[in-house]
């Protein structure tokens, strides 16, 4: 049964890119080689976070709920929970 990854990656300017794919690493890599309009954006990245669905369709509409308002404001908190404390 074929998985697809969801996938959100955070660039160092602070942008994200969310995305979907079949192999994860085979598209890191694609990022990282900077082709395509993706790999323009994003200088150098992280992976922020990963979801993995049985079909592409599941996938798909994660993919559009995380790029709408509600979505962006879901990865911000996950964002926030994951920044190590800072001292003060």
């Amino acid at each position: 049964m074929p998985v697809v990854t969801l996938y959100v990656l955070k660039a160092r300017n602070g942008k994200r890119y969310v995305g979907i794919t079949n192999n994860l690493q085979r598209r890191i890599t694609e990022h990282r080689s900077k082709t395509g309009k993706s790999g323009q954006l994003l200088d150098q990245f992280f992976v922020l976070y990963t979801e993995q669905f049985p079909d592409y369709q599941e996938a798909r509409d994660r993919e559009k709920f995380l790029k709408s308002g509600q979505g962006r404001k879901w990865l911000d908190k996950l964002e926030l929970k994951s920044e190590p404390a800072r001292g003060g």
